[in-house]
């Protein structure tokens, strides 16, 4: 098995998460998004996306962080990350996709460079909009944990989906500076999280490309 990552991209992290949760070896290879790798036409040929992770299984190939994780829990199941139950599954899946669908999206790295190299905006215009909608996102999903969350993790006492996508986006907008004190449960869990070993061994400083 083998991971096209970057040590600082969100997605990538998710993944390698996941893929220390299990328990899963696997050959590193960096794609350097500052220096736009995930452009290289040998690269997109692989991955059409033009973006990380896309990881190599044998004859199959996959991007899209989520996707991955489903085909890790369905291939690997133990530790199981996506609840079988069926409205535990929905939970797991409405706060992951409140990160990878509302926050991501609109706060990663082609998207400020875009309104940057392209729409002319300033540091602080581009640093006004990232912290706008870290500010939407993360107060959907502290009210999601609130309604529904319980135990150490986002859901129960054991890690989910959810929280391989919560802590990389956390520390993202921890890098950018944003202010996350109005976030107490979302704080707790990651702290808690960053506690624990396949977390720690998945961090971007843990990383063979990590670069200040």
């Amino acid at each position: 098995m083998q991971l096209h990552n970057f040590f600082n991209s969100s997605t990538s992290y998710r993944v390698r998460i996941a893929l220390a949760l299990k328990g899963l070896s696997y050959g590193y290879l960096p794609v350097n998004l500052r220096k736009q790798e995930q452009r290289a036409p040998d690269y997109v040929a692989r991955n059409p996306s033009a973006g990380v992770p896309l990881l190599i299984d044998g004859d199959v190939q996959l991007s899209q962080s989520l996707a991955i994780i489903d085909y890790l829990d369905a291939t690997h199941p133990e530790p199981r990350l996506i609840p079988a139950d069926a409205l535990a599954r929905a939970r797991v899946l409405e706060l992951s996709h409140a990160i990878s669908c509302d926050i991501h999206p609109v706060n990663n790295m082609r998207i400020l460079r875009y309104l940057q190299e392209v729409l002319g905006a300033t540091d602080a215009q581009k640093n006004a909009w990232y912290h706008h909608w870290i500010r939407e996102g993360l107060t959907a999903v502290e009210a999601l944990l609130a309604r529904h969350g319980h135990g150490a993790y986002c859901f129960g006492d054991a890690p989910t989906l959810a929280d391989c996508c919560l802590v990389p986006q956390v520390a993202n907008a921890q890098r950018m500076g944003c202010d996350l004190s109005a976030y107490p449960r979302i704080l707790r869990i990651v702290e808690h999280c960053n506690a624990q070993p396949a977390f720690q061994q998945a961090a971007p400083a843990q990383q063979p490309d990590y670069t200040q």
